[in-house]
């Protein structure tokens, strides 16, 4: 076979591929079943296509205009139930109807293909305005907020989302537990006032509270805030916790220690940890004479 018949028969090949192409299309090209959607187009792709040329939003649009997306079907009769999709469509810059949507199924090579839809199809002031779409989340973390959803979240997914206290009003800083479940360990279990006084909003540690600055909780120190610091105990904002005594364990009574102090020259000793900061440590000038 000399060279000319191969590349007749090569000519012969493409001539019916494209000729097949053109009376099966659906054989030879396979997006997937069109769906009951669309059902009525059977297998005229080019009620959608333009040959070579793929889909267009004018073809789209020759059976759904744009005006009634939302509104009326396409035979021109009224939704019983008129969406969000109207004010939607209708608000898009550019219309890209291939950018969201595909009336095939897909094959089951290509079934996981799906189109998204990219929020840049829409002009900046809708994209502001996520409520004109998206219903507000009720929950209790979202309830007070105010702020434009972009402040935490992206256009590209809910989730992960970059929270900021900074988007929550004042009254709601003040709030921690409309949001977060209250510590039930033994520190906090009896606070009953804000968080804020210790913690901050960028990160529940390090917080700045530390009771080692005041007086070491050792092992035979490791007792209930109420031991100490005895009364109303009722957290940070009520109880002053700088009151406090030590004769709930210790035999000390209040004239035998200031017999002791007195005997050593030291007269000021109402504030104990003052000098006893830590029970392992000899105190410091101790025997001495100063004042506050």
């Amino acid at each position: 076979m000399n060279k000319r018949t191969v590349l007749y028969v090569i000519a012969a090949n493409v001539l019916a591929l494209i000729a097949l192409t053109f009376i099966y299309p659906e054989f030879m090209v396979s997006p997937g079943s069109t769906g009951a959607a669309h059902a009525t187009l059977g297998n005229d792709c080019f009620a959608c296509h333009q040959p070579f040329l793929g889909a267009s939003e004018a073809r789209c649009q020759s059976c759904h205009a744009l005006a009634d997306i939302g509104i009326k079907d396409t035979q021109g009769r009224p939704l019983a139930r008129k969406g969000k999709t109207a004010k939607f469509h209708h608000a898009l810059a550019n219309p890209d109807c291939m950018g969201c949507h595909s009336i095939h199924r897909g094959s089951k090579l290509t079934q996981g293909d799906i189109r998204r839809f990219s929020h840049d199809l829409l002009p900046a002031d809708i994209r502001q305005d996520c409520a004109s779409c998206h219903t507000k989340p009720t929950n209790a973390l979202h309830r007070p907020l105010t702020a434009n959803c972009g402040a935490c979240h992206s256009s590209e997914a809910w989730k992960p989302a970059q929270f900021s206290h900074a988007s929550l009003p004042k009254t709601a800083l003040a709030q921690c537990q409309s949001c977060h479940e209250k510590p039930q360990d033994r520190m906090h279990r009896p606070f009953t006032g804000n968080c804020g006084s210790c913690h901050s909003t960028t990160a529940w540690e390090p917080a700045t509270f530390n009771h080692n600055r005041y007086f070491v909780l050792d092992k035979d120190h490791n007792t209930d805030c109420a031991t100490c610091h005895t009364g109303n105990l009722r957290g940070i904002g009520g109880t002053d916790f700088k009151q406090y005594i030590c004769y709930g364990c210790h035999e000390h009574t209040p004239a035998k220690i200031r017999a002791e102090h007195l005997e050593e020259g030291i007269r000021n000793f109402n504030n104990c940890v003052k000098c006893h900061r830590d029970p392992r440590v000899e105190p410091e000038g101790y025997g001495e004479s100063g004042d506050d």
